[in-house]
């Protein structure tokens, strides 16, 4: 185990070093992240500029929904830093044959494609939606048990673990396909639809 954080170390402090070389387009990159998230933000602030909650009786009111947008925004950023720029070199390491020479390197070869790369912009996303959690949460009408606190970060695991899942399915079915373009598209879907809660999609196609 220590091996590998030696190992996820090394990667995560070269990407660094890379980013901070070019920081301009970093922080143009930074910039856009939190440009489209502010845009969002902004929609959901008018749509309860005209109603108090989401949703007939779901509860879904101003604070507990930006604290759910803000759960969502710390996965994705999450996904996105950690998982998400390896993943998408998947395909071109499939063409150029690159994948060989991970394969054979004495190291979890999972391990190797999926956290050779960092993309620490998209850590915006998530330095945002921290704070956005600590005023949706400052603001609720009852305050959460003590349990729901320490629950809280075990459920932000899960949720990463389970998109971390997802996006090494997709990435894997580069090896059978050859080339695969469609994984952020296919990325963009799921997290657009992940981003409300399940109350906004009730009626005869979405609810149980």
């Amino acid at each position: 185990m220590g091996r590998y954080f030696k190992i996820f170390s090394t990667f995560a402090r070269a990407c660094l070093v890379r980013d901070m070389t070019f920081r301009a387009n970093f922080l143009l990159e930074c910039l856009t992240s939190l440009g489209w998230m502010s845009m969002n933000l902004a929609f959901y602030l008018l749509i309860f500029s005209f109603t108090p909650e989401i949703g007939r009786n779901s509860g879904w009111s101003r604070e507990p929904f930006f604290a759910f947008v803000a759960t969502g925004l710390i996965i994705n950023s999450i996904v996105q830093t950690l998982f998400m720029p390896s993943a998408s070199e998947l395909t071109e390491m499939v063409r150029t044959g690159g994948l060989d020479s991970v394969l054979v390197r004495p190291l979890d070869a999972q391990f190797l494609l999926s956290m050779h790369r960092f993309d620490f912009s998209s850590m915006a996303n998530g330095i945002v939606g921290v704070a956005l959690l600590v005023w949706s949460v400052s603001r609720f009408s009852v305050a959460p048990p003590l349990i729901a606190c320490f629950l809280y970060p075990v459920l932000i695991v899960c949720g990463v673990a389970i998109l971390y899942g997802l996006i090494i399915m997709l990435a894997a079915a580069t090896i059978l396909m050859g080339r695969n373009q469609s994984l952020y598209d296919f990325w963009f879907y799921i997290t657009n639809f992940s981003r409300y809660p399940a109350e906004i999609y009730a009626g005869p196609w979405g609810g149980p």
